[in-house]
């Protein structure tokens, strides 16, 4: 993790969402730094996706505020998505366009100058390792190969800041050893926030783990001082949300 010069990566005050009378997040605070990468962790309904939504300006908040890399996300929203780049759980993907068709478009739409677009796809597809299926139809390929295109138009605009929610879902091992692989790389460039349930993948990638529960942020604090502890994350993780988690 390098050491943080200028604004964070992101950086979130006070956030809160309502859905009519239900409260789905309150109060989040949340700080990303350049270079680092942050486990979001959570059981199911604690609202996770809902707040990598409005980190992403997917969603926008009931109140708070959100900056990507300096940039006010609500008052200037196109400067600060083009910083980020995300995976949402289900990726947004054409099943019936091809790997190459998919993520020229996915290009054009974060904004990647036409004459940059060939240069731009060629990294992407090299560091996802899709070079040799540039013309299959999406829906051809494997799931994990589905999940690689995810991340590759999430990076194709080369952003500061990557957002991955359960990226090895339904992934076999072989297909999560390699996705994490690619996680530990963008990591090493760029800042990335990482929401999985799986415990050992966010011990072996992140920096620094938040756990949310019920809305709100009941940890916060890094891997390393979780080892010096003597405390492993799974008992951190049960001890916080077990007794009310929802099911």
């Amino acid at each position: 993790m390098v050491e943080q010069i200028g604004p964070p990566a992101i950086l979130a005050r006070g956030l809160c969402r309502y859905f009519g009378t239900r409260v789905a997040v309150h109060d989040i605070n949340l700080e990303l730094r350049h270079g680092e990468v942050l486990g979001f962790l959570g059981p199911n309904g604690a609202g996770k996706t809902t707040v990598m939504r409005m980190l992403t300006g997917n969603l926008a908040p009931s109140a708070g505020r959100v900056e990507i890399c300096g940039i006010d996300l609500l008052l200037k929203p196109r400067d600060a998505k083009v910083r980020v780049g995300y995976l949402p759980e289900i990726p947004p993907l054409y099943r019936e366009l091809t790997v190459n068709e998919y993520l020229r478009l996915a290009a054009r739409l974060h904004r990647v100058e036409n004459g940059n677009i060939h240069s731009a796809l060629a990294g992407v597809t090299q560091r996802c390792g899709l070079s040799n299926t540039g013309e299959q139809l999406i829906g051809s390929l494997s799931k994990g190969y589905q999940q690689r295109v995810g991340i590759a138009q999430a990076i194709i605009h080369d952003p500061d800041v990557i957002v991955l929610d359960e990226p090895t879902a339904g992934l076999d091992p072989n297909q999560m050893r390699e996705m994490r692989s690619l996680i530990r790389e963008l990591g090493a460039e760029r800042s990335v926030i990482l929401s999985t349930h799986i415990l050992s993948e966010v011990e072996s990638v992140c920096d620094r783990v938040q756990i949310m529960h019920e809305g709100r942020t009941v940890f916060d604090d890094s891997i390393a001082r979780l080892k010096q502890k003597g405390t492993s994350l799974e008992e951190s993780f049960v001890r916080l949300t077990m007794n009310h988690a929802t099911v």
